[in-house]
């Protein structure tokens, strides 16, 4: 992308780029690999359940649902991590939570290879929209400071989970929020890597893991020949790919924008249809950008040096591509940890990036009011035909912004 300043750019906002280097092994360090490791284990939970459930509720098998978990890992794992590399950037590829919950009642009496059929077209989708370069032009009008207001956000309620979770668990929480000061105060770069410790070992100790259901056999990836109805891609494909879009990728392209990356846009969601293409078959409602995920590798926990956190996502890619061996085990082992490990486990490696995305969002005194709108707007949780608050809290802070713009222009 240009280095000339965008129509809503400052020179502040370009001098503040971040310039990723060529990668080399000296770039590894604990706490990247740390920050990668955690972004699996807060990401993989919440919505392998979802898609359990989704699976349960379409009438799968658990091969099928296997190879649904499965497939969608390998791809985001792949693909994610072969661009960080390639790229020096923390680019995370994700699942589609929000589509994952659509799917609990989407699926019910739709037949699995129309289905598939469905999210052949969702991923198409995007791909068209990235190969014909729809995305840059959205995501370079998207100030900073709105950038910024919409990470911070969609982490608040991650941040607040820390407090919540403690009247579910409190010696755990409270020995996991120990460990978070003490490592800050003495060994900074490894207080999210001695929390994620304290939290597994107090959980076992306290005996409130069990493992015993779960079978660690391996994924087996089944293939489903798609069968295309309009039907389905109506009510399945098309909302697929609007709540995938707004709800996920524009929030993750504008959360690298607000961590300082000049991100590829349209190149990364053309990689993410592309790669949700490949899995299709196999089950994988789609892949997308990951946004509340890409805070977690993007942030200053995971490296002083924003040129170094490209490790931290690609330890992320490399943790699926295991995780894609055993999918559908890891998914039942997932739901054997306490919920409050990982809402505590969540909110305290995004303290740094709501830290960031406040102090963004706060910087340029003429934005403020558009900022708070997008703040207030996105961590509602306000959820409007199936798109989430991260969109309409985005379009709710550039609405302001341009009216308040007009305003500044007449004056």
């Amino acid at each position: 992308m240009s280095s000339i300043p965008g129509p809503t750019e400052t020179a502040a906002d370009t001098d503040s780029r971040v310039v990723p280097g060529r990668p080399r092994l000296s770039d590894i360090s604990v706490s990247a690999v740390a920050a990668g490791l955690v972004a699996v284990l807060v990401s993989f939970g919440g919505t392998a359940v979802l898609m359990v459930q989704a699976g349960h509720a379409g009438g799968l098998d658990a091969a099928q649902i296997g190879s649904w978990l499965g497939s969608i890992c390998l791809a985001l794992g792949l693909g994610g991590a072969f661009i960080s590399l390639r790229s020096g950037m923390p680019v995370v590829m994700a699942w589609s939570t929000p589509g994952a919950a659509f799917l609990i009642a989407g699926l019910v009496g739709v037949p699995f290879e129309q289905a598939v059929g469905a999210f052949i077209v969702a991923s198409a989708l995007t791909l068209v929209c990235g190969v014909f370069g729809w995305i840059d032009p959205i995501v370079r009008r998207i100030p900073t400071e709105i950038a910024g207001a919409m990470l911070a956000g969609v982490l608040l309620n991650f941040g607040m989970g820390i407090f919540r979770s403690i009247g579910a668990q409190p010696a755990l929480v409270l020995a996991m929020c120990a460990a978070y000061l003490l490592g800050k105060r003495w060994v900074p770069r490894y207080a999210v890597l001695a929390v994620l410790a304290v939290g597994l070992i107090g959980a076992a100790a306290a005996g409130l893991v069990s493992l015993d259901g779960v079978d660690w056999s391996y994924t087996e990836f089944v293939w489903t020949s798609p069968v295309f109805t309009v039907q389905a891609a109506v009510s399945l494909g098309i909302p697929l790919f609007v709540v995938a879009m707004a709800s996920q990728n524009l929030p993750g392209l504008a959360i690298l924008r607000a961590a300082g990356y000049q991100p590829p846009a349209s190149r990364l969601v053309a990689a993410t249809g592309l790669m949700g293409l490949l899995a299709a078959p196999f089950g994988a409602h789609g892949v997308t950008l990951g946004a509340i995920i890409a805070a977690i590798c993007a942030g200053p926990e995971a490296h002083a040096d924003p040129a170094r956190r490209y490790v931290a996502a690609a330890t992320y890619g490399l943790g699926y591509v295991v995780l894609s061996v055993v999918a559908g085990a890891v998914a039942i082992f997932f739901q054997a940890l306490p919920a409050a490990l990982i809402a505590a486990l969540a909110g305290l490696a995004l303290l740094g990036p709501i830290m960031a995305g406040m102090a963004s969002a706060m910087a340029n005194p003429q934005r403020r009011e558009a900022a708070l709108v997008t703040l207030l707007a996105t961590a509602s949780g306000a959820s409007f035909w199936g798109i989430g608050s991260a969109f309409w809290g985005l379009a709710a802070g550039l609405v302001t912004h341009a009216v308040l713009e007009v305003r500044r222009s007449r004056g």
